[in-house]
């Protein structure tokens, strides 16, 4: 009796250290679990985001602000691959399309794009998105719904603020002419239009003898305005609708030597047109703010591609720059493009 108790009570010490390491080892497993988990979660959130950026061209500041824009922003979230994109040549959609086409073969995870097209690029737009890339269009818009967020000036509005400055400046009456960028561009058409109806409602006074096109080629628009003061001796004004045209219009007024004689009204801002105002060559250029349309299509794109709910449209804001306010404007941008 006494082995069979002496037995018994070694049998229910097995039993009990038993139990003991088991729950050791089932409290030590639960902390394994939770690091897994919480491993996991900061490797989910420092995913890396490879977002492709397409302008227009890589000539112009404008766009090389765009870009400034979107690389600041890549930089400050630390967890975004930014490549920049542009045709060689300017206006060249077909360019464009390739360089869409390559981003979705590549499964970019989102794509910014300044459409030098309204209408071919559309399809390639509307293929991103159906593959599940999110598109920001930036600067200018295509025919379709089927984007994420477009992140631009209001250019009717842009427009209509230059259609008044060379009503005023040409007290309402006179000859001009238009040197636009590419014709098939969304921005290009926004600025014709809302630039002529506000002259036919406010100033019908104003003629538009001519419009052509530069292409955003500041030669080209130089010889296309040395070409119409050559033909319309008598003409009042230019209205440049972007950087190249403004350029290539300020030159042609230099080479006549008729500064403030023909008034100009363009667009964009650059060390060229800063001095074409303090020289008198224009008298006004509606200045963007590109830098914040790369900056802010970055940020866009992430939110997007987080879950975050982004805006459909977003203004970046105008600001009209003369001889009275040219320091100030210029301090203001490049302290925009600084942060």
């Amino acid at each position: 009796m006494k082995r069979s108790s002496i037995f018994l009570t070694i049998l229910v010490l097995v039993l009990a250290i038993s139990l003991v390491f088991s729950g050791c080892s089932s409290k030590q497993q639960t902390p394994s679990s939770s690091s897994t988990q919480e491993s996991s979660q900061t490797a989910s959130s420092e995913k890396k985001y490879n977002i492709v950026l397409i302008t227009m061209d890589s000539m112009d500041e404008h766009w090389l602000a765009v870009k400034a824009g979107a690389e600041a922003k890549a930089k400050e979230l630390g967890n975004v691959q930014l490549t920049f994109r542009a045709p060689a040549e300017k206006a060249d959609p077909n360019e464009q399309v390739r360089m869409m086409e390559d981003a979705i073969n590549q499964k970019a995870d989102a794509i910014l794009i300044a459409p030098t097209d309204q209408t071919a690029l559309t399809p390639v737009v509307e293929k991103a998105f159906d593959a599940g890339i999110p598109v920001i269009l930036i600067d200018s818009p295509v025919k379709t719904d089927k984007y994420v967020s477009f992140v631009a000036t209001d250019n009717i509005k842009a427009a209509e603020m230059a259609a008044d400055k060379l009503g005023e400046l040409l007290g309402g009456k006179g000859k001009i002419a238009i040197i636009s960028a590419q014709p098939g561009s969304g921005t290009t058409i926004m600025r014709e239009n809302g630039f002529k109806d506000r002259l036919k409602e406010k100033y019908p006074d104003i003629q538009i003898i001519t419009t052509q096109y530069s292409m955003g080629d500041k030669n080209r628009a130089l010889n296309q305005a040395l070409d119409i003061l050559t033909a319309h001796p008598d003409l009042a004004g230019f209205y440049g609708t972007n950087e190249g045209s403004t350029i290539g219009i300020a030159m042609a007024i230099k080479q006549k030597d008729l500064a403030g004689k023909v008034k100009v009204v363009g667009f964009d801002i650059s060390q060229a047109t800063i001095n074409a105002i303090k020289e008198n060559y224009i008298q006004a250029s509606m200045v963007q703010n590109p830098y914040m349309m790369g900056y802010k299509g970055v940020e866009i794109a992430v939110d997007k591609l987080q879950g975050k709910e982004v805006p459909k449209r977003v203004d970046t804001g105008i600001t009209v720059m003369t001889k009275d306010n040219v320091d100030e404007v210029v301090k203001e941008y490049y302290k925009g493009q600084s942060k």
